[in-house]
């Protein structure tokens, strides 16, 4: 367009019956065009549409108009408490609207220019300020360009504004801490990660999560530079487990600005080495008539002798975890015992009781998972746990599995992912004809009546005077005469598919001189008596 034709197009488009969207957007192109605005007509406009649809995302879309125009905008500055309150809360610690990341990040933006240009704090909590930031910082990927947009402005209006400076405290170190690293690192900066200057950075408290024992308290922080801060944390002798640390900070000079500087929470996990103490394997049988034979084995030792075991038998598996640092027994979340055919590779896994640390594996009532395949198995035993720093995989030995032979599938039979045989159809095949004697016998009886009727024809005499010599009666007895040929043909050599197929094409031209021919047959009768 020429420049004057874009300026009469985008001004043309600003009125009250048209969405908020459409005036934000030919507002803003007006503006970043350097193109004339008629503020009193745009803050008319904005007004009333802002009454048909007050929606959060219009009211962002109203706030930043607002936030540009020159005019009285403080009935729209007041709105923003309303807007807020229609934000939802999801699990005490983020605010969010319904249209999600975009609506959002909208709001609080255009709130905050809106009040830069009132010169007044918007009004909203600091409670919920530090919410929408939680929010904000949480929206680790973005799928749409005009949030990621949206998120960066609204991220750098929370982090230079004249009213509120939201502060994120975030952990700076790796979840796991261990003797061999016993530090909690935490960043103490503004949303884009600047610092905020110097502060005095205090553990408040650190709750096992799942005894909720309190661990620590008013433990400082030690300053690394000027946004991260460090605590040894195993200097409180912490038990394995998860742990929430709540933090606060303090400025070394006040600043009414900055929020969220109480309450800030890390979760850390304290993971420890286990040994592997007291481990015995044996085979028992399963009425328990006799004692189990049992083998200790040290770790990472394998038994030297090959188990022996059959479908009447279990095989028993005993062993305690320890916790290197104090010596206590522990259990582990992830405990497999796993038995892998030597011949065919099949694997099979079984999970121990996680309370006894035990294994009481019987084997008859096992059998379909082994397959029914005797033979030789490895046995290993698998220890893992998110508090565990050392799990491990340790090779025990070896068992001889006895199944009843005449349950033994085939060796292909195992492999369940196997590819099966095709499948092809096949027709049934023909039942077997009956003697030439009964069908010729069948034959002269079927045609005996035919036969009749022409010996008698022959002696009282036929009348064809009334045969209607034309194409439609020729034509149609012979199309007729051919139906039943073919009838004939399907009973001595077509099949179904095949004769089906002919008698489709004998029946239109059937069709056609038997209704030419009943069509004459009427007329002339018609006539007839008409005379």
């Amino acid at each position: 367009f020429p420049v004057g034709d874009t300026q009469k197009v985008l001004s043309e488009a600003i009125k009250d019956s048209v969405p908020v969207a459409d005036i934000f957007y030919a507002f803003s192109a007006l503006k970043n065009l350097g193109l004339q605005v008629d503020n009193a007509k745009v803050t008319s406009a904005l007004t009333e549409a802002l009454k048909k649809d007050d929606s959060p995302q219009s009211a962002g879309y109203g706030f930043f108009v607002a936030s540009q125009l020159t005019g009285d905008t403080k009935k729209i500055f007041d709105s923003i408490e309303d807007v807020v309150a229609q934000a939802d809360e999801v699990d005490d610690k983020y605010l969010q609207f319904e249209g999600g990341l975009y609506t959002t990040a909208l709001v609080v933006d255009g709130a905050y220019k809106l009040a830069a240009k009132e010169k007044k704090a918007p009004t909203m909590s600091d409670d919920k300020v530090v919410k929408f930031a939680n929010y904000f910082l949480s929206r680790k990927h973005v799928h749409q360009l005009r949030a990621a947009y949206q998120l960066v402005s609204v991220i750098k209006t929370l982090t230079d504004n004249q009213f509120h400076i939201p502060v994120a405290i975030t952990l700076a170190s790796p979840v796991a801490v261990t003797s061999s690293s016993p530090n909690v690192k935490v960043q103490v900066t503004n949303l884009l990660g600047g610092s905020i200057g110097s502060l005095t950075v205090t553990a408040d408290s650190a709750k096992h999560i799942s005894s909720e024992a309190i661990v620590l308290s008013k433990k400082p922080f030690t300053s690394k530079d000027s946004s991260t801060y460090e605590l040894n944390f195993m200097q409180a002798k912490p038990v394995r487990g998860f742990y929430k640390i709540i933090i606060s900070a303090k400025p070394s000079k006040e600043d009414k600005k900055l929020l969220g500087l109480t309450g800030a929470e890390v979760e850390v996990k304290v993971t420890t080495q286990v040994s592997i103490e007291n481990v015995e394997i044996g085979v028992a049988d399963k009425d328990q008539t006799t004692a189990a034979r049992t083998t200790k084995v040290q770790y990472p030792g394998k038994a030297s002798t090959v188990f022996e075991a059959d479908y009447h038998q279990k095989i028993i598996v005993k062993f305690q975890l320890k916790d290197k640092a104090d010596g206590t027994k522990m259990s582990a979340h992830q405990t497999f015992l796993k038995l892998t055919n030597q011949k065919t590779n099949q694997e099979i896994i079984f999970v121990a009781d996680a309370a006894s640390n035990k294994f009481d594996l019987d084997i008859g009532s096992s059998a379909g998972q082994f397959g029914h395949l005797s033979g030789k198995y490895s046995m290993e035993l698998i220890i893992g746990d998110a508090v565990i720093e050392n799990p491990f995989s340790w090779a025990l030995g070896e068992v001889n599995l006895n199944f009843p032979e005449g349950q033994t599938p085939k060796d292909k039979g195992l492999d369940r992912y196997a590819k099966k045989p095709e499948i092809k159809h096949l027709f049934r095949e023909p039942e077997k004809r009956p003697a030439a004697v009964v069908s010729t016998v069948f034959t002269f009886l079927v045609l005996a009546p035919v036969l009749i009727l022409v010996l008698l024809w022959m002696k009282i005499g036929v009348n064809v005077s009334n045969f209607p010599m034309s194409l439609s009666a020729v034509g149609f007895h012979l199309c007729l005469a051919a139906i039943f040929g073919l009838y004939y043909l399907y009973w001595v050599e077509l099949n179904m598919f095949q004769t089906v197929r002919y008698l489709g094409l004998l029946a239109l031209p059937t069709f056609i001189f038997g209704n030419r021919l009943l069509s004459g047959i009427a007329s002339k009768r018609k006539g007839e008596k008409k005379v």
